[in-house]
């Protein structure tokens, strides 16, 4: 963990763009809450195959023009050269200094990938269009990306994105916090130093984490998973076991070096608020 302590402890949350006029005012007020916590960034999903395209755009412009720095999905999937073009033109065009660039998802009944295969490309691309404007965020998988062939094949794929000219990664969240260790310190034994910030997932809903948990390959370790069952349908107190779970898991990170944590919020403010303030943040 040697590496990660040189570099400040900062924090970022993540929004999806939301689908409705109500949606937008929602986020608007939860993200105005956030704010106070004076955030590196809000970072803005983009959907699978590209389906939210223009509602990031009009999500990450509206962010940044109150005055906090946003930081932009942008997928492999379904794109082609020109078009992330001019979305990073647009980006530039609009104050945007940050992009999380990602493989993505492909939609069901999408056969082709489109012109960038993996993300490492995808950075590559970037860096040769607009040179070092944006800081470029890449994904990394301390518990092994769901579609890696091994551990080992996930790593070198992780590297390539590095070597490409990512500036930092954010992780998948996670629940075991030995994986982040073991994970940085195979960066620093691979020669890789930026900042890994861990994902962090408050929960919310034992139902819809254990679904978001099968589809993105992040590991509910059984003690926590037969915890969380216990209490059925109780959701007041699967949320304030889950603040204290995540809470400890955080502190954890922090005390042995971790750059900072990066919240993917399910645009609601008061579960990572309140874990910000176990954490006197």
């Amino acid at each position: 963990m040697q590496s990660q302590n040189k570099y400040p402890q900062l924090f970022s949350f993540e929004f999806y763009p939301p689908k409705t006029e109500e949606g937008v005012l929602s986020l608007q007020t939860v993200r105005g809450q956030l704010a106070k916590l004076k955030p590196d960034f809000f970072s803005v999903t983009f959907g699978a195959g590209g389906s939210t395209r223009d509602k990031t755009f009009d999500t990450v412009v509206d962010i940044q023009s109150k005055g906090i720095a946003a930081a932009p999905h942008l997928s492999c999937v379904a794109s082609t050269k020109a078009n992330i073009r001019a979305i990073l033109n647009d980006y530039r065009d609009n104050g945007i200094g940050k992009i999380v660039a990602l493989r993505g998802d492909l939609p069901s009944g999408m056969m082709s990938a489109g012109e960038f295969r993996y993300a490492n490309e995808l950075v590559e691309f970037i860096r040769q269009e607009t040179g070092d404007h944006f800081q470029i965020h890449v994904a990394a998988y301390p518990e092994v990306h769901p579609q890696a062939a091994n551990g080992n094949d996930d790593f070198k794929n992780f590297k390539r994105k590095v070597d490409a000219g990512a500036n930092a990664a954010i992780t998948q969240y996670f629940f075991n916090a030995e994986a982040y260790f073991y994970f940085v310190d195979n960066c620093e034994k691979n020669g890789i130093d930026i900042p890994v910030v861990p994902g962090i997932m408050p929960i919310i809903q034992y139902t819809q984490l254990f679904r978001f948990s099968e589809m993105c390959g992040a590991d509910i370790p059984r003690w926590l998973r037969k915890r969380l069952e216990s209490y059925g349908d109780d959701r007041a107190a699967i949320q304030a076991f889950g603040l204290d779970v995540v809470s400890d898991l955080c502190q954890r990170l922090l005390d042995n070096g971790a750059p900072g944590l990066h919240f993917y919020t399910m645009n609601q403010a008061a579960p990572t608020l309140a874990i910000l303030e176990n954490l006197k943040r």
